[in-house]
């Protein structure tokens, strides 16, 4: 019943439901019932990680053309490390689906990061091998991506060092960093930045923080510095 449920909280019905159950599988569950034809999600592990590296590289390389290869890696490598895996399971409650042995349960097995990590890869592998491609992109759509584009992992893409960087490798002046406008009430501000290089904005930002508006401010520039020092 709990497996219907979920399904319909995602919004995917899987065709193969014992995929699915498999997914949520752990070798504890297995070992202690060997008298049921029960699977473990380890291969599916090892499937889903490989299809959540291509997948997450390939919306990556689409929605920042700008980046270098490090960059990307990078960036990839905070998408889809222990702690965002834990953080996407945790959202989806997949700590309430899986099933576990009773010494696992005992000692806590459901909150353990490692296995909800496993477990939101084996499932990314179930959907893979049940539906496709397309349909682990349209769920990523969905869970994934759109942190991407809040910002979640920002921490890692520190544009105005980047810029920085780029302008004192090549020697073209200082940058002058300036908020602009302030909207909106005290709960929901929005600041606008703007970088300048010498008397030459570069670039804009909007964010909910002064920080965040620079450091947009610093991507465009840095977006647009890349074309021109590369023409």
């Amino acid at each position: 019943m709990k497996f219907e449920s979920f399904q319909q909280k995602i919004d995917f019905k899987f065709h193969q439901e014992q995929l699915m159950i498999q997914a949520f599988t752990h070798s504890s569950y297995v070992n202690e019932h060997r008298r049921k034809p029960y699977e473990d999600n380890e291969r599916l592990e090892f499937l889903g990680d490989a299809v959540l590296e291509l997948t997450i590289s390939q919306y990556l390389y689409k929605k920042y053309p700008q980046m270098s290869e490090g960059e990307l890696t990078k960036l990839r490598a905070a998408v889809v490390c222990e702690a965002s895996l834990v953080q996407f399971a945790n959202e989806l409650s997949f700590g309430d689906l899986v099933l576990l042995g009773k010494g696992e349960e005992m000692t806590g097995g459901r909150e353990r990061p490692a296995l909800l990590a496993d477990i939101f890869e084996a499932f990314i592998g179930a959907l893979y091998l049940d539906q496709g491609l397309e349909a682990v992109v349209s769920f990523l759509e969905v869970h994934v991506y759109p942190k991407v584009n809040a910002g979640a992992f920002s921490h890692v893409m520190d544009y105005k060092s980047q810029l920085q960087e780029l302008v004192q490798r090549e020697g073209l002046g200082q940058l002058y960093y300036r908020i602009v406008q302030e909207k909106g009430p005290a709960h929901n501000r929005e600041f606008v930045s703007t970088v300048s290089l010498d008397n030459r904005v570069l670039g804009e930002g909007h964010g909910r923080s002064k920080k965040e508006a620079e450091q947009e401010a610093a991507q465009k520039a840095l977006a647009d510095l890349r074309i021109e020092i590369n023409e």
